[in-house]
């Protein structure tokens, strides 16, 4: 156990390391992951945008949190498909036969997650500026945003954990992901919540995806983000939070 311990960053290394292969060998998983945001994207700003009232003459600015969420939840998928595949190769026993520290595997496959959403988000930043996106932000500004990112990330890589963990088909894999993306589209990342209807109004501005986008959008736009930045590093802290300790228990259970 002392040799476990003293060498699980490195054991940690070598399984990210293993993960960031995979995604360099089949690097349409990137591609897949930013071709929807940005198709989203381009049908807001360029068919949507103009009948859209955001109060912003810029519309691109006001949907870019969005669509990075949007990103994200898409990039997480592939998280949980490749836990499945491992755990359908017999991957994890096979490393466990080793003199390793378990949760070096998780790990190697959660932060390489984060790294690869990192990538899928910078894409989608570059396609926005393209289309006329402007930041008045600070370097602190854009240091939080990317620290809410990464949380998020977390977060939903943590959930993907469990999916992966527990699916029993590859398509079980990745099917939970899609009430994640469908989020967004019914908080403010697209259009104010007081043109939503009462009820419809009340989820939109009492889950998590409201907060967090208000936060980054108050960020990008060098404003106050007041309490929803506080409220979205919550948000996100406390769902990593309950997602770890379940995906420790599945994890610990299955292998």
């Amino acid at each position: 156990m002392e040799m476990t311990n003293k060498h699980f960053f490195r054991e940690m290394g070598v399984m990210i390391g293993r993960s960031m292969r995979h995604i360099i060998r089949s690097i349409d998983t990137i591609i897949t992951v930013t071709v929807v945001p940005i198709a989203i994207m381009l049908l807001f700003v360029y068919v949507f945008g103009g009948a859209i009232q955001t109060g912003t003459d810029n519309y691109v600015n006001y949907l870019l949190p969005g669509i990075l969420m949007i990103t994200i939840a898409s990039g997480i998928s592939y998280t949980a498909y490749r836990l499945f595949i491992d755990m359908q190769r017999g991957i994890f026993e096979r490393f466990h036969s080793m003199p390793i520290a378990r949760s070096t595997v998780l790990w190697g496959h959660v932060l390489t997650s984060l790294v690869s959403n990192a990538i899928s988000v910078v894409v989608i930043i570059l396609v926005a500026l393209i289309m006329g996106f402007r930041s008045s932000s600070g370097v602190l500004s854009w240091l939080a945003i990317a620290g809410i990112l990464s949380l998020f990330t977390l977060a939903l890589t943590w959930i993907a954990v469990i999916a992966g963990l527990c699916a029993k088909s590859v398509d079980g894999a990745g099917a939970f992901s899609y009430p994640i993306i469908f989020l967004p589209f019914i908080s403010s990342a697209f259009v104010p919540t007081e043109s939503m209807p009462g009820p419809v109004r009340a989820f939109a501005e009492n889950q998590p995806v409201t907060s967090i986008v208000e936060a980054i959008r108050g960020l990008l736009t060098g404003q106050p983000a007041g309490n929803d930045i506080w409220i979205a590093l919550a948000w996100c802290a406390g769902i990593m939070l309950v997602a770890y300790v379940f995906a420790m228990m599945v994890y610990n259970k299955r292998v």
